[in-house]
């Protein structure tokens, strides 16, 4: 078993300096949980707490049970991948993933059996009598997740693993990664990213953190598609979604509402007892608005476009909305700089902000 419960953890740096707070998670095992926030929110800070580098200002740390606040990191059954791989030079690929199991004077054929088998894991069998300089950097990444992997740790920890890596290695080691959580259901994993391709790809559930604390926990399509607040749904996703001032002019079982300076959005979803009148933002994903020449959620003059093959931004200057409004649309386009544009959105997928907070989970 390898569950992890946060309870009403806090970070704070010489009594006054607050990082973290009111922390309330709870992970089970063969999760692969993904902490991504903004620079400075305090993902690595959180990170270190679990893994015992960090004191726990406030509240209390359980894996399987048992309050580990006080237990050396050592005696936690917690394995910590670094962003600089952190290997020893001067030792083979077998000598850097036995170097644990041979401090802890483990027999040699069990040292053994367990380096071959994680080496066989990360298809690094042709490379453990390599020193780390004879490796590319996505290979000496996998160096370092092997040797977390032969002491069978309770629980594995990643803190942007993949950052140094170029972007055909990131998918590469990448898959390795998801292989890895796979193959070990009675693990979990915690992972560390700024990479929205990666938290999207590898989480069972994201944590955002934001503003010390926890801004929501979900599956990636559970924050994509059903964001709680405004910096959740901007935050997931690239690019951001559009947030456009609205007021509410029809209620029921489907809500209108009417764009500052003109057009008409319908949504079905559900806004909890919305008011006529309200004023609110309507959020929009880029790839969700699509060229209309009926009712629109806005107009908008083309400024810019970005052609990326597969799919084409469009950048409009709006009255009335903060900064640019992007439609992607997919393929190739004409140019349409200069041109005014209808956009509709597709309904279901409109999202409703008051205050910053998603009517649908009033």
């Amino acid at each position: 078993m390898a569950d992890l419960k946060l309870t009403d953890v806090a970070k704070t740096y010489g009594g006054t300096v607050e990082v973290l707070k009111n922390i309330n998670l709870d992970i089970k095992q063969g999760e692969l949980i993904v902490f991504v926030g903004p620079s400075g929110c305090g993902k690595s800070t959180l990170l270190r707490m679990i893994a015992g580098l960090e004191k726990i200002t406030h509240g209390e740390l359980q894996i399987d049970g048992q309050v580990v606040n006080d237990v050396p990191p050592a005696q936690r059954g917690i394995a910590m991948v670094f962003q600089s791989y952190a290997l020893y030079p001067h030792m083979t690929v077998r000598e850097n993933m036995s170097f644990a199991l041979r401090l802890a004077k483990k027999p040699q054929t069990e040292i053994d059996e367990a380096v071959n088998r994680a080496a066989k894991t990360l298809q690094l069998d042709e490379y453990l009598d390599r020193l780390p300089k004879a490796l590319s950097g996505g290979q000496r990444q996998r160096v370092a997740i092997g040797r977390s992997i032969v002491r069978d740790p309770k629980v594995y920890l990643f803190d942007e693993p993949l950052s140094n890596l170029d972007a055909a290695l990131r998918v590469a080691t990448r898959i390795e990664i998801a292989k890895l959580e796979e193959s070990m259901p009675e693990s979990a994993m915690i992972y560390v990213t700024h990479d929205q391709v990666e938290a999207m790809t590898l989480a069972t559930r994201i944590v955002v953190l934001a503003n010390k604390g926890i801004a929501q926990v979900g599956t990636p399509l559970d924050l994509y598609e059903r964001p709680k607040n405004e910096f959740v749904a901007q935050f997931n996703g690239s690019p951001a979604m559009n947030l456009l001032s609205c007021e509410i002019v029809k209620t029921g079982k489907q809500t209108s509402v009417q764009l500052n300076g003109g057009g008409t959005a319908v949504s079905d979803v559900p806004t909890q007892g919305a008011d006529l009148g309200l004023k609110v933002n309507i959020g929009v994903r880029p790839e969700d608005l699509v060229e209309t020449t009926g009712s629109h959620v806005f107009e908008g003059n083309v400024k810019f476009m970005e052609a990326l093959g597969e799919v084409t931004l469009l950048y409009f200057e709006k009255a009335g909305t903060d900064g640019a409004v992007i439609g992607k649309l997919p393929g190739i386009h004409a140019d349409l700089r200069g041109q005014t544009v209808r956009m509709s959105a597709v309904p279901s997928k409109v999202q409703i902000f008051h205050k910053g907070q998603s009517l649908y989970y009033r």
